[in-house]
C-alpha cells in the first residue's frame, strides 16, 4: 500500500461528521462574497447595459444620459481597459464587445452610489444596433456549418466491418437540452485597491488564480499585483469555473478608476441571461448488436451546443467523447465530435463537464433498443458491463471493473429488485391509465483533469507555538464539503484533534497557481498536497520528539495529540511543538502534489487521461399518470463507490444532491430560447422548474461501496462530485418504460430530454397508439 493511500489506525478521516460550516449556514451567519460589502465603505455598484439583439454590430454607444442620473459615478466602457479588454482564456471573449454575440450580452456597465442609481443609469445609457443574422439552435448552427474550435476523432477497431457483421443494426438521432446552475448565491464581487495600487477581489469563484489571472491582464498588471480571495459560494457546480472572471475584471477596473470599492452581484435575471449553462447536445447515431445482445460497434456523431464563444467547451466535448462508453464493453467505437457556435450564452462547465451528455447517448440507445432486440433492459445492460482486462475505446485498463458488478449486485439485493418488479408487473396488468416501471442503471466515471497540467495542488500549513494548526489549501468551498475532509485529512496526518485545526480562506497570495475546484478532484489533489505538508512538519517534529523520549525517529508516533514511541512513552502534542520551537525548528510547510500516471494525446484521443474510475448503481421506480403524463419518483436506490470514504456523512451528501440534480437536469429543468429574438425565455424561477422537495423519492437508501479501498489516493478515498449525477439516468429510463408499458410488449419508445410530463405524455400517447420507435 501506498504511503499516500495508507490510513492509520486512529485517523480523523472517514469519520461522520457535519460539514465544518453547517451551523453557520443554518444560522446564517455564514459570509459570502456580497456579505462584506456592508463591511465595507463607500462602494459602489455596478448594473449592466444588456443587448436586446441575440446578434447585433453596435453603432453608436451614447453613456452622457447615465451622468445625469443622480448618484451614477462612472460608466466603465472599452476605452477604460488599461490592458487587455478580453476576459477569456481564449481571447474571444471581449469584455466590452463591438459586436453583441447574445440576448443580455453587456455592453458596458454603469457604477453609481447605490443599486437602484446604476439601475436608473444603466437604463439612460443609448445604444444603436445594427441586427445581424442569427443561429440560436445547434441544429441551425450544424446547417449552417456553424462550428468552433478544434474537432475530435476517437476510434478503436473497424466499425464499418463490424456494423456489416452485426445481427442487428440500430440508426437514432438525439437531441438533449443543456442545464442551469441555478446555485443559490449568484455572481458576485468586491474588489478594493490600497495604497500601493495593489488589487484586492473578493471572488465568488471555483478557480481564484485564473480569476486572478485575468483581472491583471485586463488591467494591464502582473499576477503579483492582484490578489483574489474566496470565502466560499453558495453553489457553482462548474458554473464558477470561468465565468466569474469578466464579472471580477469589471469590479477590479471601476475600483481602479474611482479608487472606490466596487461590488457587482447579478440578480437573477441577470445571472440567468448573462452566465453560461450546460452544453446541450445534438447526435447521431449507428449502432450494432450480436444476436445474443453484445454491443458490437458504434458510430457516433456528437455535437456540443457552444454558445458564442469557446470558453471551456472543447474539453467538455473531449469528456464526452470520452464518457460515450459509459460503464459498456463496445470492440469497434467511431466518434467524431464537433462545437456549434450559437448566439446564446458561452456554455460552459457544469457537474459532470460532458461526461453525462456522452453518456447519455449510450443509455438513451440501450433503452430504445432492448424492447426491439427481446430483452428487459436490466439484462441488456448487465450483459455488456466491462469486464476485467477489458479497456476503453481510447486505450485506458479499467480497472476495478468488477466492482460495477458489486454495486449492481448488491442493489439488485438491497433493493429487493426481483420481487418488486413482479408486483410493478401485476400492478401494470390491473390499472390502465397508471403504469409503473423499475429501472437500474451503471456509472463509470473517470477522475482527473482532462488537461493533465492541472493535475497538480498546493498546501500552506502552519503550526503555532501553542500547538494549533492553520491549513491553506488552493480548492475552494461552494458547499460540497472540501473544507470539511481537508481539517480531517489535516488532523489524521499530524495525528491531532480536529479540534487543533482551523482552514483559511482560499487566497493567490497563500497558495499559488492552482487549479479550479473541478472535475471531482478537489480532495484528491488538495487532500494530498496538505498530507505532504503536514508530513514535512510531522518528519521534523519526529526528530525532536526521538530526542526527547530517547529513542529512533522512526519509532514515533503520532495520534491523538500525544506522540508516543513504540514501548508507550509519550509527550503531548503542545509541550512538543514549544519545545521544536525552542529549537528553531521549522513549524510550517508548503506542500505539493502531483497525479502520477497520467497521458493523453489530445489530437489522437489516446492514452490514460484519468486516475481512476469511480463507479456506481442505482435503481429508480417511477409512477406514470396515463391522463396527463405527470409522474412520481417512488423509491431509489443507490449503491455507490467513494473508495475509503474521507467523511462519509458528507459523501452520502453528495451522492444524495448529485442524483437529485441530475434527475432535475433530465426531467424538469427546461431551458427555452425564443428562436426570433435569442431571448431566454425561462430566466426566472416561476418558469425553470428545479428539483424541489416533491420530485424527492418517498425511499431514497444510498449505500457505499465497502471494501472499496483506491490504491495512490489520499487515504485510499474517491472522488465524489460528479459521478452521482450520472445515476439518475435511471429515473429517465424508468420513465420510458412506464410510458411504454401503455402500448403493448415489446413497444420501443423515444422519449425527449428533459422528461418533463409533457415529454412523457407524447411519448405514452404514441405508445398507446400502438406507434413504437423503430430504428
Amino acid at each position: 500500500m501506498s504511503s499516500l493511500s495508507e490510513r492509520p489506525a486512529a485517523a480523523v478521516v472517514g469519520v461522520p461528521l457535519p460539514h465544518e460550516s453547517a451551523a453557520l449556514h443554518v444560522t446564517g451567519t455564514a459570509l459570502y462574497t456580497d456579505d462584506l460589502v456592508m463591511r465595507t465603505r463607500d462602494v459602489l455598484h455596478a448594473w449592466p447595459v444588456q443587448s436586446p439583439h441575440a446578434h447585433a454590430r453596435i453603432t453608436a454607444l451614447r453613456v452622457k444620459p447615465a451622468y445625469d442620473v443622480p448618484g451614477v459615478v462612472r460608466v466603465l466602457t472599452g476605452d477604460d481597459v488599461p490592458g487587455v479588454n478580453d476576459a477569456g482564456v481564449k481571447h474571444d471573449e471581449p469584455l466590452f464587445p463591438d459586436e453583441v454575440m447574445f440576448n443580455g450580452h453587456a455592453v458596458c456597465w454603469v457604477l453609481a452610489e447605490t443599486l437602484e442609481a446604476a439601475r436608473l443609469g444603466a437604463a439612460a445609457v443609448e445604444v444603436e444596433y445594427e441586427p445581424l443574422p442569427s443561429l440560436v439552435t445547434v441544429r441551425e448552427a450544424i446547417a449552417a456549418g456553424s462550428f468552433q474550435g478544434i474537432g475530435r476523432h476517437l476510434e478503436r477497431g473497424d466499425v464499418t466491418d463490424a456494423l456489416g457483421k452485426a445481427a442487428y443494426v440500430f440508426n437514432g438521432e438525439f437531441e438533449f437540452a443543456g442545464q442551469e446552475h441555478f446555485y443559490l448565491e449568484t455572481h458576485a464581487a468586491l474588489a478594493q485597491v490600497d495604497e500601493y495600487g495593489q488589487i484586492f477581489v473578493q471572488s465568488s469563484t471555483q478557480h481564484p488564480s485564473e480569476t486572478q489571472e485575468i483581472v491583471a491582464h485586463v488591467l494591464g498588471l502582473a499576477s503579483h499585483s492582484v490578489t483574489v480571495q474566496c470565502l466560499r459560494m453558495g453553489g457553482g457546480f462548474g458554473g464558477k469555473e470561468m465565468q466569474p472572471h469578466g464579472f471580477a475584471a469589471i469590479a477590479a477596473l471601476g475600483a481602479t478608476l474611482t479608487g472606490r470599492p466596487v461590488r457587482l452581484r447579478l440578480n437573477r435575471t441577470q445571472d440567468l441571461t448573462m452566465s453560461g449553462k450546460r452544453h446541450g447536445f445534438h447526435s447521431r447515431w449507428t449502432v450494432g448488436f450480436s444476436s445474443d445482445g453484445r454491443l458490437l460497434a458504434l458510430d457516433a456523431t456528437i455535437t456540443a451546443d457552444g454558445g458564442w464563444s469557446l470558453d471551456l467547451s472543447e474539453p467538455v466535448l473531449a469528456r464526452a467523447m470520452c464518457h460515450i462508453d459509459n460503464a459498456y464493453e463496445i470492440p469497434h467505437v467511431r466518434v467524431d465530435g464537433q462545437i456549434a457556435k450559437t448566439n446564446k450564452t458561452s456554455q460552459t462547465a457544469f457537474r459532470g463537464f460532458g461526461g453525462p451528455q456522452g453518456m447519455l447517448v449510450i443509455e438513451d440507445i440501450l433503452g430504445r433498443c432492448a424492447p426491439l432486440l427481446g430483452y428487459d433492459a436490466l439484462e441488456l445492460r448487465r450483459r455488456n458491463f466491462y469486464q476485467p482486462g477489458d479497456s476503453t475505446p481510447y486505450g485506458q485498463p479499467v480497472r476495478h471493473a468488477d466492482r460495477l458488478e458489486s454495486c449492481w449486485s448488491q442493489v439488485l439485493a438491497a433493493g429487493d429488485v426481483e420481487r418488486r418488479a413482479a408486483d410493478i408487473a401485476e400492478f401494470n396488468a390491473a390499472h390502465s391509465q397508471v403504469k409503473r416501471a423499475l429501472a437500474m442503471t451503471p456509472v463509470k466515471f473517470g477522475i482527473s483533469f482532462n488537461l493533465t497540467a492541472f493535475n497538480q495542488a498546493g498546501a500552506l500549513v502552519h503550526v503555532y507555538k501553542d500547538g494549533s494548526v492553520l491549513i491553506n489549501h488552493g480548492g475552494t468551498e461552494m458547499g460540497q464539503g472540501l473544507h470539511t475532509k481537508m481539517l480531517q485529512v489535516a488532523a489524521t496526518t499530524l495525528g491531532v484533534p480536529l479540534s487543533r485545526v482551523r482552514l483559511a480562506p482560499t487566497r493567490t497570495d497563500k497558495v499559488p497557481n492552482t487549479s479550479a475546484t473541478a472535475a471531482s478532484s478537489g480532495a484528491d489533489l488538495n487532500g494530498a498536497a496538505i498530507k505532504n505538508a503536514c508530513e514535512q512538519i510531522r518528519e521534523r517534529l519526529a526528530q525532536v520528539a526521538g530526542g526527547k523520549l530517547g529513542i529512533s525517529p522512526l519509532d514515533v508516533r503520532f495520534a491523538d495529540g500525544v506522540v508516543r514511541g513504540l514501548s508507550g512513552d509519550g509527550v503531548d502534542w503542545n509541550e512538543l511543538v514549544n519545545l521544536a520551537y525552542h529549537q528553531r525548528v521549522q513549524l510550517w510547510a508548503a506542500g505539493f502534489y502531483r497525479t502520477e500516471g497520467l497521458h493523453w494525446d489530445a489530437n489522437a484521443m489516446r492514452g490514460e487521461p484519468f486516475k481512476y474510475f469511480a463507479y456506481g448503481v442505482a435503481a429508480a421506480e417511477v409512477e406514470v399518470d396515463g391522463f396527463t403524463g405527470s409522474y412520481t419518483l417512488r423509491r431509489v436506490d443507490i449503491v455507490h463507490d467513494v473508495g475509503d470514504s474521507l467523511s462519509p456523512l458528507i459523501d452520502i451528501g453528495q451522492i444524495e444532491g448529485g442524483f437529485v440534480q441530475g434527475a432535475g437536469w433530465l426531467t424538469l429543468e427546461d431551458l427555452r430560447w425564443d428562436t426570433k429574438t435569442g431571448r431566454l425565455s425561462t430566466q426566472a424561477a416561476s418558469t425553470y422548474k428545479l428539483p424541489s422537495f416533491s420530485e424527492m423519492p418517498e425511499v431514497f437508501n444510498v449505500t457505499l461501496l465497502e471494501k472499496a479501498h483506491e490504491e495512490g489516493v489520499v487515504y485510499g478515498s474517491k472522488a465524489v462530485g460528479e459521478p452521482p449525477l450520472m445515476l439518475a439516468f435511471s429515473v429517465r429510463e424508468a420513465l420510458r418504460q412506464a410510458a411504454a408499458a401503455f402500448g403493448p410488449p415489446g413497444t420501443s419508445v423515444d422519449l425527449a430530454s428533459p422528461a418533463t410530463p409533457e415529454a412523457v405524455y407524447w411519448a405514452l400517447d404514441r405508445a398507446r397508439g400502438g406507434a413504437s420507435w423503430s430504428g
